[in-house]
């Protein structure tokens, strides 16, 4: 890997190097989305989001599982991608504990309809509880089986609230927040001005067809602007950082960035 733009001293491929880019601010509630494209813009290839990644691509997917409180993502990607629980990593053990970050990050999952399967690993062995974040009139039964075996946080009626979601995150003391989408999900949590970072991997690929951009949502009246803080390549991917830009005189080496 070679760094191309930041200011991290070190070996970029080191877990210690990436965990110190890509570190949270100390002082704030920050959410993060982690997502992957080709070059033309696809999110998928052949319908998930693996075959756009790469070696290097899920080394960082991995630190930034490993640096967060939770993962928030859509129901549909948990279906789609196979989801599993988060892990716990001997590499990141010390630093969780000092932090005082449970052992591995806790998946939080939206889901308006709680169609799920409670069978699942993400629900039968998980290392930490698995979160669901649904709407307050969703179906009876299926909320008090969920709650068998899942926290679960209602957020808004009818349509899961994010804003109130992501608050009721940061409540349970879960600040580092990281988001892997999918594009839905992602597109409204953009819309309602809650983005505060895109880590986007770009795959040296030109896939053509319909697969979704990684925002696929409400179009946003207020368009949102992003700086460019590090750009990392390795074998023709693009690892980038980019940071909601509401200080142009920011820098990622202020403290509340490292």
């Amino acid at each position: 890997m070679e760094q191309l733009i930041g200011n991290t001293p070190g070996t970029p491929d080191t877990l210690e190097w990436l965990a110190q880019a890509y570190a949270y601010p100390s002082d704030t509630p920050w959410l993060r989305a982690n997502m992957v494209s080709s070059l033309d813009g696809a999110a998928r290839l052949d319908g998930l989001s693996d075959g756009l990644s790469s070696e290097a691509d899920k080394r960082i997917f991995g630190v930034l599982r490993a640096l967060c409180d939770v993962v928030l993502v859509g129901a549909e990607t948990v279906r789609a991608e196979g989801y599993r629980p988060g892990r716990a990593r001997a590499e990141f053990a010390e630093r969780r504990r000092a932090a005082g970050q449970l052992p591995a990050p806790v998946i939080a999952m939206v889901s308006r309809s709680l169609d799920l399967d409670l069978s699942a690993p993400l629900f039968t062995s998980p290392l930490v509880p698995t979160a669901v974040i649904t709407v307050s009139d969703a179906p009876a039964e299926k909320l008090a089986r969920t709650a068998e075996v899942a926290d679960v946080i209602t957020a808004g009626t009818g349509s899961v609230d994010l804003p109130r979601a992501v608050a009721a995150l940061t409540e349970r003391g879960w600040r580092r927040q990281l988001t892997e989408g999918g594009p839905r999900l992602l597109g409204q949590l953009a819309a309602d001005g809650l983005l505060d970072e895109l880590c986007l991997s770009v795959a040296p690929l030109v896939t053509g067809g319909d697969s979704p951009r990684i925002v696929n949502g409400p179009h946003i009246a207020d368009v949102r602007r992003m700086r460019l803080v590090s750009l990392i390549e390795e074998k023709g991917f693009l690892f980038t950082r980019y940071l909601r830009s509401t200080d142009p005189d920011r820098s990622p080496s202020d403290p509340a960035l490292t």
